[in-house]
């Protein structure tokens, strides 16, 4: 009798472990069920600008020498700049710097002096190689007179826009109230024009 009530009793407990392994594993098949569902896809496509500026020598040859200056002497040369890029500008500027500096440079009351000017159309070039003279047939704008060394921005320009071409001189002149001090001096200017993109937008 004892024994078979051992049968019994032993047969009733791996029926309980049946019943929770077989639970168990119905919980761990819910743990990984997860329902899901994703749009349809939305083309997007972004593609960078450019900023590109080109300058072109129309008339006589640029980079000029020119020696024996004095006092109410001057210089001016053409060049036509372009945005030949994608994008708009929100500035350009002329720097000027001196390779080679002197009191020419440093002096910036009695020393050289800049000036730069727009026509409206090509300017119109005569003269000489060694000493060019520019006429303007349409309208004419400075845009900048001052020292001859700076970084300076040229407001109004068309090349500020893409496609845009503006038709400018650039004229280095010595005062007249330059005195002996600028007797037999030198400088080396370097010329440089600058675009920067338009300001970042949201798009």
């Amino acid at each position: 009798m004892t024994a078979t009530r051992n049968k019994r009793t032993a047969r009733k407990v791996l029926g309980s472990l049946g019943v929770l392994g077989a639970a168990a594993a119905v919980a761990g098949l819910g743990t990984f069920g997860t329902f899901t569902d994703s749009t349809t896809p939305i083309s997007t496509e972004v593609a960078s600008g450019t900023v590109d500026i080109d300058l072109a020598n129309p008339g006589f040859a640029i980079p000029a020498t020119t020696t024996n200056f004095v006092p109410g002497d001057s210089m001016t040369r053409a060049v036509t700049l372009s945005n030949t890029g994608s994008s708009a500008l929100s500035t350009v500027s002329l720097g000027v710097t001196a390779t080679a500096s002197s009191v020419l440079n440093t002096d910036t009351t009695n020393g050289l002096q800049l000036q730069v000017r727009s026509c409206s159309q090509a300017w119109t070039q005569g003269g000489t190689a060694q000493a060019p003279t520019y006429t303007c047939a349409g309208t004419t704008t400075e845009r900048f007179a001052g020292p001859v060394i700076g970084n300076r921005t040229l407001t109004g320009l068309n090349s500020l826009n893409p496609g845009g071409t503006d038709y400018l001189t650039f004229s280095i002149s010595l005062p007249t109230a330059a005195d002996n001090t600028f007797q037999g001096k030198s400088s080396s200017l370097s010329l440089v024009f600058t675009g920067t993109q338009r300001a970042a937008t949201a798009r």
